[in-house]
């Protein structure tokens, strides 16, 4: 029989995974020499938290499971914020981390084993799907693969397995049967046509998409959806690329933007698919309710939590969305004057933008003529990062990755680092100086592995967002301001060619192109100071009102006092429904 460590990696292997993210340790050696025997390539780190951040980064790229490996205690720790990051972005990972000797283990008793934690696992319950352990050596191939098939299943995200290390070489097996797995929920067809009928009677109809609607690859049904009813997209920062740039629907800046947010405020009804109207895009809920708000979303509660639906239907967005077009029989709309007032509202946010900071603007203009579509960008939570996530024109689903749920700085290079491996496409990072410093020890790992990414810092000498949030309090810039090494220079003792530009101009993006072209890792500095964009909440031009209350009921934007979700319908507590 083989043991643990082989059935661990027979598993992954027979589930499809081809890489795997991950740092050695003493506990975990023997997975490691399992894994040299097999055909999935081990990509080692230099920090475990990185680990965890190349597998989300690679799971982003793809739609694939992405895998971290690392060690007991301290190990498993460093991933945490990592984890927590692809919880909130729903991103599919799998965790797996050695625990200590189940036979040096006393229930309930903290003995100081080396590495040992009161509770490995419960470390993660907040921040994944499901976090176990495995008790008996016999089943690791068996929780491998369910594990592995509850972060992928809708709504994806991070699931947690520890394995103590003795079990890695008791005997084992691979997993012995194939998951069982749920079928996804199916709304109501008189839910479908009531929703149709809402649809066709709307006047100014706004569709407001989600990373669930991406991740179901619903972009052509919405497309379509979309044309029938003549009506907008709005995408959210982890739905960005679902329409591509130059579909006629597709709202060419972020919703908050003043010249874009009108169209909010105008419908008279949003069809929100595969979104849970988080405070990032509403600017902390400061959007008003919609007259009729229509959503479709694999978990009702989770389409009802921050605004009440008039109507929801549970089921998987790609589906339900076909569904919904089939029953709008003709364009009731006409599209060729929506993308024309859509272009001439590009032409606005372009116009702001360059009025705002013509670096921004050129930044913008650099990254849309030198990459190509199948360029896969990372940004983090740096100001150029924002300003892509917001108004990037991105071309097709999954070439935009952007720390939108926890907001970790430092998300975009180790992140990367999976993304430019997935081998989808180019790989650019864009990183800031402060976020970049957070795991420069990477650079290592880029150049032993020869991953093929471009990165861009932008140095404006410390965590210039901060600065700016200081500055608009009438405070002094302090604690804010970096000692930083010459970026160069530490990329050059690595092995990494570097180039260093005073802006972002005719120079940079000549290199640019260069450099996502080669094929070979690059690191670009840019010594530019950005304004923050609008997408920021210091800069957020609608603020949240004092809730309005009256007898019985809660405030407008949030669930009715009186009314209850029953079966994907809004049914009032008389037990009449509100379709």
């Amino acid at each position: 029989m083989p043991t643990g460590a082989q059935a661990l990696v027979q598993t992954l292997a027979e589930l499809g995974v081809r890489l795997v993210f991950g740092l050695p340790g003493v506990h975990n050696l023997s997975v490691f020499r399992a894994l040299a025997d097999s055909s999935i390539r081990v990509v080692g780190v230099r920090h475990e938290q990185a680990a965890a951040y190349a597998a989300d980064g690679f799971a982003r790229a793809t739609g694939e499971l992405g895998v971290a490996l690392v060690t007991t205690g301290p190990g498993a720790a460093n991933t945490l914020g990592a984890t927590g990051e692809a919880m909130a972005s729903r991103s599919p990972v799998l965790v797996i981390a050695t625990d200590i000797p189940a036979a040096l283990r006393r229930p309930g008793v903290y003995r100081g084993v080396l590495h040992e934690t009161r509770d490995q696992a419960a470390m993660f319950a907040p921040v994944t799907k499901a976090a176990s352990t495995v008790a008996d050596p016999a089943t690791i191939g068996d929780a491998i693969r369910d594990a592995a098939a509850l972060a992928i299943a809708p709504s994806s995200g991070p699931v947690y397995l520890g394995i103590p290390t003795d079990l890695l070489d008791q005997p084992s097996r691979a997993a012995a049967k194939s998951p069982a797995t749920a079928p996804l929920a199916t709304p109501d067809p008189d839910l479908v046509a009531a929703a149709a009928d809402l649809l066709a009677r709307a006047t100014r109809p706004l569709i407001w998409t989600g990373g669930g609607a991406l991740r179901a690859g619903a972009s052509a049904a919405v497309g379509e959806l979309a044309e029938k009813l003549a009506a907008p997209v709005v995408t959210t920062f982890l739905g960005r690329g679902l329409l591509a740039a130059d579909h006629p629907c597709a709202v060419p800046g972020p919703i908050h933007a003043p010249e874009v947010g009108p169209l909010w405020d105008e419908a008279d009804l949003v069809l929100a698919i595969g979104t849970d109207f988080d405070g990032m895009m509403t600017q902390n809920w400061a959007m008003p309710r919609p007259p009729t708000l229509i959503a479709i979303n694999i978990d009702a509660a989770d389409a009802n939590k921050n605004y009440r639906s008039d109507l929801t239907l549970v089921g998987d967005a790609t589906t339900v969305t076909r569904a919904l077009a089939a029953r709008i029989t003709q364009v009731r709309g006409d599209v060729a004057q929506l993308a024309d007032r859509l272009t001439a509202l590009g032409e606005r946010v372009a116009t702001a933008v360059n009025a705002e900071d013509p670096q921004a603007a050129a930044f913008l203009q650099i990254m849309e003529r030198a990459l190509t579509p199948e360029t896969i960008v990372l940004a983090d939570m740096c100001i150029a990062g924002y300003w892509l996530a917001g108004y990037r024109r991105v071309p097709r689903p999954r070439t935009l990755a952007y720390p939108a749920g926890w907001g970790t700085l430092g998300f975009a290079f180790p992140a990367s680092l999976g993304a430019a491996v997935a081998d989808r496409g180019p790989t650019v990072c864009v990183t800031g100086d402060g976020g970049f410093l957070f795991a420069c020890g990477e650079l290592a790992t880029v150049v032993q592995e020869r991953i093929p990414v471009t990165i861009v810092l932008v140095d404006d000498g410390g965590y210039g967002m901060l600065r700016f949030d200081q500055s608009q309090a009438g405070e002094a810039p302090f604690g804010v301001d970096l000692a930083v090494p010459d970026f160069a220079m530490l990329a050059e003792a690595f092995g990494l060619p570097a180039s260093t530009h005073a802006g972002f101009d005719d120079a940079f993006e000549a290199w640019l192109v260069d450099a996502v072209a080669g094929g070979e890792p690059r690191l670009g500095i840019v010594r530019v100071a950005l304004t923050p964009p609008p997408t920021t909440s210091p800069r957020w031009y609608r603020r949240r009102p004092a809730p309005l209350r009256s007898a019985g009921s809660e405030r407008r934007d949030g669930p009715l006092a009186s009314e209850r979700q029953v079966s994907g319908a809004t049914r009032r507590a008389d037990g009449s429904s509100q379709r």
